[in-house]
Order: C-alpha cells, then sequence, then structure tokens
C-alpha cells in the first residue's frame, strides 16, 4: 500500500464512525481553542500594556524624593521633598548628550469649579517642556508658555475627563474657573491618553505653571519639587543616564559614601518589563492549564483507536493473510490517529481564534493572534495524534494474522 491508499483507507475508517470520530476529536479541538484563546488574551494585554507605558513618555526616566532615613524612620519613595529643579537644570547643562529634554513636576490637588458644576482632580505644576517629555500633544488651545511660568499665570491646561465633566462637553478654551476661590482661566485641552495598566486616568488632571502651583496653591517660596522627569534621547542610554544622574545627585546632595540614597530613580523599561512579565507568567500558567484538556483528549484518542482495533482484529487479520506488512497496519492505524487529531488542531484553531475575538468584543479587550501561537498549536495537535496513537497502532501491527482470522 501506499501513502495515498493508506490515507484514504484511514479516511474511510473514520468516516464510518462519524459521530465517534467526532466526539474523540473533540479533546483535541476544546484543548487547541483554549490555548489559542488565551495565548492570544494574554498577548494582546502584554501589547496594550507596552503601549499604554509607551504613551506615559518618551524614554522617560523619573527622579522621586525620598527613600531616606531619618530618626530611624524610612521615608520610602516620595517620602521626603529633597529635589530641587536645579537638580534637573545641573542633569541637563552636563550631560547634554543624554538628556532629550527635562521637566520638575509639583504635585498638588483641589476641587475645580464652573458655574454649578465641581470636580475633584489632581494638579501638576509643571514647566513647558512637560509635553515634550511626556510626549502629550495639545488636542485644541495652547500650552503655557515661558513667559507664564516666569509670571506665575493663573493660566492651565486641562485633560479631557476635566473637559468632559466639569465643562459638559462644552469648549473650555477661554473659561474661567475656580480652585479654592482663585480663578484659573484655560488655555488649552490635553489629547485623550486613557488609563493606565495601573487603573490611573491620565485624562483626570489639571496642568499649571509649576510657579503657579507653588505661589498661589501652595503659597510657598520653596524651591523642592516632587519629581523630576527626563527624556532620554535612546533607550539604549537609559542604564549610563541613570548611573550619571545618581552620581550628580548624590555629590548634589552631599551625601557620603554610606549614607543611603534620598532620591529614587525608576524608568519606563523597569514597568513595562515587570509588567510584561507578570502577564507572560499569567499566559503561560493559563495556557499549560487549557493544555490539560489536549492532554485529556490524547487519552481519548489512545482509548478509541484501541478500540478501533479490536473492533477490526478480523479485518485485519484478512490484510496481513493477503499480504498487507504489518508497518502498513501500523501507518494505516497512525495515519487514522493523525488525521484525526490533526482536523481537530484546525477546528480547534478557527473555534480559538474566533472565541477570542468574540471575547474581546464583548469585554474591549485588546487581542493579538500570533502566527507562531498557530503554527505551534497546530504542530502540538497532530504530534498528540501521533504519539498517543503510536501504541494502538503498533499493537494492531503486532497481531498474528491466524488469531485475527479465527476472532469473533
Amino acid at each position: 500500500m501506499n501513502g495515498m491508499m493508506i490515507f484514504k483507507v484511514a479516511l474511510r475508517a473514520l468516516l464510518r464512525n462519524k459521530v465517534r470520530s467526532i466526539l474523540t476529536a473533540l479533546g483535541i479541538i476544546v484543548g487547541i481553542a483554549a490555548v489559542i484563546a488565551v495565548v492570544a488574551i494574554g498577548e494582546g494585554a502584554s501589547t496594550s500594556m507596552k503601549a499604554q507605558i509607551s504613551s506615559m513618555g518618551d524614554n522617560m526616566l523619573i527622579v522621586f524624593g525620598g527613600s531616606m532615613k531619618k530618626g530611624g524612620v524610612h521615608g520610602g519613595s516620595g517620602g521626603y521633598q529633597t529635589l530641587k529643579s536645579e537638580d534637573g537644570e545641573a542633569m541637563r547643562r552636563d550631560y547634554p548628550a543624554l538628556i532629550k529634554a527635562y521637566a520638575p513636576l509639583v504635585r498638588s490637588g483641589g476641587q475645580a469649579i464652573y458655574q454649578e458644576k465641581n470636580w475633584s482632580t489632581q494638579i501638576q505644576g509643571v514647566t513647558p517642556e512637560y509635553v515634550a517629555v511626556r510626549k502629550w500633544d495639545v488636542a485644541s488651545g495652547v500650552f503655557f508658555t515661558d513667559a507664564d511660568l516666569r509670571a506665575g499665570a493663573r493660566v492651565c491646561v486641562v485633560g479631557q475627563t476635566i473637559a468632559d465633566n466639569l465643562f459638559d462637553g462644552q469648549d473650555p478654551i477661554g473659561e474661567t474657573f475656580r480652585i479654592r476661590n482663585i480663578p484659573f482661566r484655560v488655555l488649552g485641552v490635553m489629547a485623550k491618553k486613557g488609563t493606565t495598566s495601573m487603573g490611573q486616568d491620565q485624562d483626570d488632571i489639571i496642568i499649571m505653571p509649576l510657579t503657579t502651583v507653588k505661589r498661589v496653591l501652595k503659597r510657598g517660596s520653596f524651591n523642592n519639587v516632587d519629581q523630576l522627569l527626563f527624556s532620554i534621547y535612546d533607550m539604549e542610554q537609559m542604564p549610563e543616564a541613570k548611573s550619571v544622574l545618581a552620581d550628580l545627585l548624590r555629590q548634589r546632595h552631599r551625601l557620603g559614601p554610606n549614607t543611603e540614597d534620598d532620591f529614587t530613580i525608576i524608568d519606563m523599561t523597569e514597568i513595562s518589563d515587570m509588567l510584561t512579565s507578570v502577564s507572560s507568567m499569567m499566559t503561560i500558567l493559563m495556557a499549560v492549564v487549557a493544555s490539560i484538556s489536549l492532554l485529556v483528549g490524547g487519552i481519548g484518542i489512545m482509548n478509541i483507536m484501541l478500540v478501533s482495533v479490536t473492533e477490526r482484529t478480523r479485518e485485519i487479520g484478512l490484510r496481513m493473510a493477503i499480504g498487507a506488512a504489518p508497518v502498513a497496519i501500523l501507518l494505516q492505524f497512525l495515519t487514522e490517529a493523525a488525521v484525526l487529531s490533526t482536523l481537530g488542531g484546525v477546528l480547534g484553531i478557527f473555534l480559538g481564534v474566533a472565541g477570542a475575538y468574540t471575547v474581546g468584543d464583548i469585554n474591549k479587550w485588546p487581542i493579538y493572534v500570533t502566527p507562531i501561537s498557530v503554527v505551534i498549536s497546530f504542530g502540538f495537535s497532530a504530534f498528540v495524534g501521533i504519539f498517543f496513537g503510536f501504541y494502538p497502532a503498533l499493537r494492531a501491527s503486532r497481531l498474528n494474522p491466524i488469531d485475527c482470522l479465527r476472532y469473533e
């Protein structure tokens, strides 16, 4: 028997018991579909998180004040205001080949009131370079200028969430609202950023000149800031930038060799790597759980093939009696198992892709089906059929034709 004849005989044997063949392949179909769907959802989540991290800034490096022990108390990141605007200026002045843009940041908060509406939100005091560091465009209107920064002007730009909720959809540009009974004029509306992977609404924000937040809202003349934001030219320069920045800050803050840093430096790659690692681990875990059904499906194929060998004992003996070699019997039953699992794998792939996109549409989740996951799933389904079908096929090929012909 040639290869084509073996395939035709195997396919004919499967079609004789259509319902049993479909039920046997069901384990493979469900297993492959589950793996495809889980991996697609996991890859989509990972891609979405990377995009969200990228949207937070252009190769951004963030420095927090704190992480310093005072009187036995560890302040932690942001625990103390140990940073000054001059620290960032020194970094940009001394390392112009590394720093693309720089912006100090001071945080505050308050309740914005416009006519009969009010909205509690966070307020950030920054410099005009903030838009370059955060890679954040102004959707309408303009951002405040260096002149506004020097004058401490009572102007601001707002996020899309503020524009929608405080101004009820009307154009807020040129309008004036109050915070702590102090009027502020809206110059522009920032482009929509969306929610971060940590659940923070980036558009629920009011951005003002740094000097305005210091002098008007915080009523202080101090020069301390909460954060320093740096944009690095190239992501590959990030380790070097972190190292020289740490050395510069230790020198400027006069920290001795045995003194802990009074600052914390993080970069977007650390956050991205952490979230991607967690997402990958969860995807692998769910894929392993989903793969259990593949194992069950493989065992089902072995069981049905053993039953088939028993049912067709006389057929096997007759084939051997008219000249079929044991290897032809082996290949026939092995082909039946491989066809069963391969067809189940193909159906599982279509079902998994359709299921993944359906779940994504219903829950508004990102879905990304990678070609490699489809190829691996298809190959694995064929391997399961061959692996679990080998023993029944081997058993069939070793039957004694005389005993087979006498089998009732």
